[in-house]
Formats: C-alpha cells, structure tokens, sequence
C-alpha cells in the first residue's frame, strides 16, 4: 500500500563543499551522516504509513464489529455465510498474528531468522483456509443434491402411484 504525503519520494543530499579532500576523515563522517539522516527519514516515512494503514484497519474492524452485531440480531446462518465467515475469520486472526508479532519484536532485524517459519505458517494458514471454504462450498451443494434426491423421489412415488 501506498502513502500519500508530498514528503515521500526520493532522498537527496546536498553536498557541501570541503576545504579538505572529498577523501578526508571529515568528509567521510559527513557523508556517514548524512546517509544516517536519509536512514532516519525513510523510518519515519514507513512509520507514517504503518499509522496511516493501522488507522484504516481500524476503521476496518469497527466496521466489522458492527456488521457482526447486526448479523448476531437479523440474520440465520448458511452454509455460504458460513464458508465465508471462516474465510474472514481466519484473514482477521493473520492480521493479528503479524501486528502482535510486530508489537513484540523490538528490533526489525531480529525476527528475520523466523520469516521462512512465518511465511511457511502463512501458507498454511491460506491453503486451510481455500479447504475450508471448499468443504462448505461442497456441503452445501451436498445437501442441495439430497433436496434434489427427495423431491425426484416424491416425483417418482407419485408416478408410480397413478
């Protein structure tokens, strides 16, 4: 997802001239800073949209929330909905896992090592989640099938009988 700001961009840095070689001691610790700043801001502009993508999901599940409420007091479950809330279910409870995970790793660079384990467990998640939809997909024809079955035998009773 993309930021929208007009501070977003690309990074550049004046230089400013030296007295002394481009090759000095002086030099070197400038530009070391420099690129420290570049660093700094390009943190602070991934932060500013980590906010801005937190304040949308947040919207997103006090949307959610209150879809919920009102399909807890209005509406009958279904095989469908039902596919479809796993569907959901699980989405919410990935994008929990990878925010909680963020919130307990202090360092960036630290939870590295786990990111092949975490993408394994996110495919996993994933393919659980397609099985669990096509097992209600195929439920719910199932039962459509058997409605199908009982109404061409009462057909076929009734053809029988006269």
């Amino acid at each position: 997802m993309a930021c929208h700001s007009p501070s977003f961009g690309s990074y550049t840095v004046a230089i400013i001239p030296f007295k002394t070689s481009l090759f000095s001691l002086d030099s070197l610790h400038f530009y070391l800073w420099v690129k420290h700043l570049k660093h700094l801001e390009q943190e602070k502009d991934a932060l500013w949209c980590g906010l801005e993508i937190l304040e949308k999901a947040r919207l997103w599940y006090l949307q959610r929330i209150q879809e919920n409420r009102h399909r807890q007091d209005h509406t009958a479950p279904t095989w469908t909905s039902e596919a479809n809330f796993c569907l959901l279910r699980s989405r919410i409870q990935r994008a929990n896992g990878s925010l909680g995970s963020v919130m307990n790793e202090p360092n960036v660079t630290s939870s590295m090592h786990s990111l092949p384990e975490a993408v394994g467990d996110s495919n996993l998640r994933w393919h659980n989640t397609i099985l669990i939809q096509e097992f209600g997909d195929m439920n719910h024809q199932i039962c459509l099938l058997q409605k199908e079955k009982d109404a061409l035998m009462e057909q076929l009773k009734d053809l029988q009988a006269h």
